[in-house]
């Protein structure tokens, strides 16, 4: 019903019309007073007939009665108390109320209608709501619109709700769940959805450079689908969750687990007396200090984190572990100093407020003057009201072209809900808490504040626009060590271990004096090669070996390379086949080569007729050895490529303790490849040694003009097979495989292991086969003809060498050895048929004698 000052506009201001009203004002009244009842003052609204002379405006206020205004009744649920759950309506009732006062108040809004509002104390309670739900709808008067708390209450009676066309708005629920249009299709919300958080904290992650996080969380729908939305967000921001725990009411052992699994940066999700109670088991635990960041919910009171009855933690405990975390949370207080809606600043109504509170204080905690929880959220209870009386505002002109009202509302008509609803969807305006919109799915449009908990005071530290991804920062943050954000693991700083600078530069440099004394002793070779003692000595197999010993000492440095030395990964993948190749080849021309003339020697030992060496055949032979290596390195690159691994050691501290995150990771690179290969390779090798061992234990006495060296050549071989089985073989057999293990992971020791091998064997040879033939060409080069076509020098190299006489001497005792033989065969082929003769005589004799 319209108030007088509307009826008054309406007509032509004379005395004959006033005299008209008039009349009819008193009929219409006294047709409506039974009908409805004065519950409240009736706004006095004559002041607006400026236009009016005053003396007609004194009459008119003298004959008047008092018009009754239409309500319209709103239901609302209050959680007040309770032992779980939040109680915010203890701050968020007082808000409520001033919000229906300013708004029955103010001439603009409703004008003929008043908001009454018949709250109850749900406590946070979903079976206690449902129950006031009902009673609220079946008990007169009819509700228009359900005004609801906590997010678990407004579950149930919003999905009940709908069925009975109600719309129910929340000032303090932010379950991710109630975004849900299909399930809560009348649902509308001042408090942003909890996955409002989310967008700030990824936000937050990537700007102090968080890539894995923990969460803890409560087992209630609000926080299990708020922390399935985070997940789904940190996984788009390829943010680890490296542990997702729950618990119900005691936060003992998923605590424990946070600490297990290495836990640093924390995301809680839980009502603030849980809070407690996770705050309380994280200082046992020891999950605070600089090593931790705990992200909590801003919408606790300031005071949340102060021991209650049950929490085994002093004041100065829980202020140590709370120091320092974050809080997100919507903006819940307009931070500007516009004038808003009800025609007044933020601060000015945060002022008025805290005296609406002293009206309350029954409901409040015993010995306090603040409510236990809903301080922060008092504005979105102000707010929502303002919403309501906004939305039906704008539905009187809608409703009244289509003949209907506001007061006509039916639980079974869904045309005045649906007129509402879409007002509600328009709602626009500052109020107390911000700026007051809402999206498509009923949610509030809001920024996000970021705090900190800064000697035990929140201090913002910035606000985040979702729409637009802007964060206003104003890099006030404190961490424990100055200007360095935790990191949100112990960082693990890979060393890896390489060989020592010392030890490898030195076995280098031995090892290129070992190429060119290799060198050096080829040229010798091809310089003196018309030298007669040098051509028995086969030079064009000496020239081989010492072209696998170059090949060999190349191996060594190889060995001592690493990855960091060639620059990657992939290349030093080539240097692990370079090693193969280069030690494979090398081994099979400076063994081949001794192996091919240790194999003459045998043969024209055997032979009854000498032969001159044919240089093809040592030729041919060795490139057999090496073909063989080809084809098995060629498979094996192609079919089973080696491969890097890398072998990690348990964490050591750095020498400098300079951060107790950061920890030492040793590791080693191995070229690794299939067991089958090494086996086919090394089989293959091991072969040829064991061969070549027995023909030279055959020829250690054998003495021949075609090969002078054939002794030294023999010694060379006892050499490497000794070596290799000293070092390689009977290291493993002998000790079981772990030192042999141990000396693989030290990489010094293995570097030295294998270098020292290769160049003892490589020099002991060189020095076996060559430096006598060096001493004795330095011995005997004398005549200006010395050497030339063989009549200079046709000496010996003492013990190795033979002369002519004795060589020609030697072949006379070998034939008349042979003659011998021979003679002594036939003698006792002579012997056997004479004692064969024999016998037969015995058998005749004992025959005759039984005869007879």
């Amino acid at each position: 019903m319209y108030k007088i000052t509307m009826h008054l506009k309406m007509f032509p201001l004379n005395l004959v019309t006033i005299l008209i009203l008039l009349l009819s004002l008193l009929r219409l009244s006294h047709e409506t007073i039974d009908e409805y009842s004065v519950e409240s003052p009736v706004v006095n609204s004559y002041e607006d007939m400026n236009m009016i002379s005053a003396k007609n405006i004194q009459n008119t206020a003298q004959t008047l009665p008092t018009v009754p205004l239409k309500k319209i009744h709103i239901g609302g649920l209050f959680p007040m108390n309770g032992s779980t759950g939040w109680v915010g309506g203890q701050g968020c009732l007082p808000a409520a109320q001033m919000a229906l006062q300013d708004v029955n108040k103010d001439p603009n809004i409703l004008s003929g209608f008043e908001l009454d509002l018949k709250w109850n104390n749900s406590e946070c309670d979903p079976g206690l709501a449902a129950t006031i739900l009902y009673d609220l709808i079946y008990r007169p008067p009819k509700k228009t619109l359900i005004l609801g708390g906590c997010s678990i209450v407004c579950t149930g009676i919003a999905e009940t709700a709908k069925m009975y066309n109600l719309i129910v708005v929340g000032y303090g629920s932010s379950s991710p769940a109630l975004s849900n249009r299909q399930r809560f299709p009348t649902f509308f919300r001042t408090h942003p959805s909890a996955t409002i958080h989310n967008p700030t904290r990824i936000k937050l992650f990537k700007k102090f450079r968080w890539s894995r996080i923990s969460i803890i969380l409560e087992a209630e729908e609000l926080f299990v689908t708020t922390g399935k939305d985070l997940e789904t967000r940190c996984k788009e921001a390829d943010i680890e969750i490296l542990t997702r725990v729950s618990f119900l009411d005691d936060p003992t052992e998923a605590v424990k687990s946070l600490v297990r699994q290495g836990a640093r940066i924390i995301i809680g999700m839980f009502y603030s007396a849980n809070a407690r109670k996770v705050m309380c088991e994280a200082y046992k635990a020891g999950l605070y200090g600089k090593q931790y960041v705990w992200f909590l919910i801003g919408w606790y009171e300031s005071n949340w984190f102060h021991p209650v009855s049950g929490i085994n933690c002093t004041l100065d405990e829980m202020h140590k572990v709370v120091e320092g975390h974050f809080t997100t949370e919507a903006l819940m207080l307009n931070q500007g100093y516009q004038h808003t809606i009800a025609g007044m600043t933020a601060q000015d109504w945060l002022t008025r407020y805290e005296k609406e509170l002293t009206k309350y204080k029954q409901y409040f905690p015993e010995g306090s003057n603040k409510p236990q929880e809903g301080f922060q959220e008092a504005p979105l209870a102000y707010d929502a009201i303002w919403a309501i009386a906004y939305a039906l505002n704008k539905s009187i002109e809608i409703l009244s072209k289509k003949g209907l009202s506001l007061d006509s509302f039916d639980y079974e008509s869904p045309q005045i809900t649906n007129v509402i609803k879409s007002e509600l969807q328009k709602v626009q305006f500052l109020g107390v808490s911000g700026y007051v919109a809402f999206n498509d799915i009923g949610d509030r449009i809001s920024w996000t504040l970021v705090e900190q908990m800064i000697a035990g005071t929140y201090k913002q530290l910035g606000f985040y626009d979702t729409i637009t991804d802007n964060l206003t920062w104003n890099d006030g943050e404190k961490w424990v060590i100055p200007g360095r954000p935790p990191k949100d693991r112990t960082e693990v700083v890979r060393s890896l271990q390489t060989v020592n600078n010392a030890l490898f530069i030195s076995l280098s440099v031995i090892s290129a004096i070992g190429v060119l004394l290799a060198v050096s002793l080829i040229c010798f070779n091809y310089k003196f090669n018309s030298y007669r003692y040098i051509q028995m000595s086969n030079p064009a197999s000496n020239n081989l070996m010492l072209f696998g010993c170059v090949l060999c000492f190349i191996s060594v440095v190889l060995f001592g390379l690493d990855g960091q030395d060639v620059g990657g990964l992939h290349n030093f993948i080539i240097v692990c086949n370079a090693r193969a190749f280069c030690l494979s080849i090398g081994f099979s021309l400076f063994f081949g080569a001794m192996f091919a003339k240790i194999w003459y020697c045998h043969l024209l030992h055997t032979q009854s007729k000498r032969k001159k060496i044919n240089n093809n055949h040592i030729y041919i032979m060795i490139l057999t050895f090496c073909s063989i290596d080809l084809i098995i390195l060629s498979i094996w690159y192609f079919k089973d490529p080696i491969k890097l691994n890398v072998k990690t050691f348990p964490l050591l501290n750095p020498d400098i303790n300079i951060d107790e995150d950061i920890k030492i990771q040793p590791c080693i690179e191995h070229c690794e490849a299939n067991f089958i290969w090494y086996g086919i390779l090394f089989g293959y090798k091991g072969l040829l040694l064991l061969f070549g061992l027995f023909l030279s234990y055959e020829t250690r006495s054998v003495k021949l003009k075609q090969l002078n060296d054939s002794r030294l050549v023999g010694m060379s071989i006892y050499n490497v097979v000794v070596s290799i089985i000293l070092i390689h073989i009977l290291l493993d057999l002998c000790f079981i495989r772990p030192v042999s293990q141990v000396i693989e992971d030290q990489v010094n020791a293995h570097f030295a292991f294998i270098a020292l091998a290769i160049i003892f064997c490589c020099f002991l040879t060189m020095a076996l086969v060559f430096v006598p033939k060096v001493v004795e060409l330095v011995r005997r080069r004398g005549g200006p003809n010395a050497g030339l076509n063989g009549s200079g020098i046709n000496g010996t190299f003492h013990e190795t060498m033979t002369s002519r006489e004795e060589e020609e001497r030697f072949n006379r005792i070998t034939l008349e050895n042979q003659e011998l033989k021979e003679k002594i065969f036939e003698k006792e082929r002579q012997i056997e048929e004479i004692k064969t003769k024999i016998e037969l005589l015995a058998k005749e004799q004992q025959e005759l004698r039984k005869s007879e």
